[in-house]
């Protein structure tokens, strides 16, 4: 058990590591505060764990055996994607005019509720079908031969949430960090185009996807 929790471990840290929507939103909503990046990823770990719970007691089968259900999945997925660059841009737009009182604003948390945050990470985790479909491929992989399946992908499921809190906790970190650079409203702005235009462009892949 030792040996298949270290390589879970490192599977994880891989999964975590290769960029995705996630970890931009993630980033994206640090640049406003440590508060809001924080929540997001509580956010988005949370659907993580369900996305493993449903794995756990199969029922993310039904979604791989329904052609229909997936595409509808890929759109909804799509849409929140599209609509999270947007507000992306919007903001970068916004701060041309509000500076450096903006700035300040976002770093203090202000205008931004903590459940707005969450809110965000969780649904952003959960309209991606594609993450439902590798949790069913992934935490099976790891169940020790004569372990009992449901438990131990529950377990695996939970472990996999709280470990990525801690990765993801660093990305927060490291923002929080550099606050003397991208507070800056200039550095900040450019960072939301950025952020948006690939939430946006990622959107349009996976409406687009096959």
């Amino acid at each position: 058990m030792p040996s298949t929790l270290i390589a879970f471990l490192g599977a994880c840290t891989l999964v975590a590591a290769s960029p995705g929507p996630s970890t931009v939103l993630i980033i994206k909503q640090s640049l406003h505060s440590r508060r809001s990046g924080f929540l997001t990823v509580l956010g988005n770990e949370t659907g993580v764990f369900v996305w493993g719970l449903v794995a756990a007691f199969g029922l993310t089968a039904l979604l791989t055996a329904s052609e229909m259900a997936y595409d509808v999945m890929r759109v909804v997925g799509a849409v929140v994607l599209v609509a999270f660059g947007v507000q992306a841009l919007r903001q970068a737009r916004r701060g041309r005019t509000e500076g450096a009182e903006q700035a300040v604003d976002g770093w203090t948390g202000g205008g931004k509720s903590g459940w707005a945050a969450y809110r965000g990470g969780l649904l952003l985790n959960l309209a991606n079908p594609k993450a439902a479909v590798f949790a069913m491929s992934f935490l099976p992989q790891f169940v020790p031969a004569g372990a009992p399946h449901l438990p131990t992908m529950v377990g695996l499921a939970a472990l996999w949430a709280v470990y990525e809190v801690g990765y993801y906790g660093l990305y927060v970190w490291f923002v929080g960090r550099m606050r003397a650079v991208l507070s800056r409203a200039g550095v900040r702005r450019r960072l939301e185009q950025v952020s948006g235009g690939v939430l946006l462009l990622l959107g349009v892949r996976l409406a687009l996807e096959n």
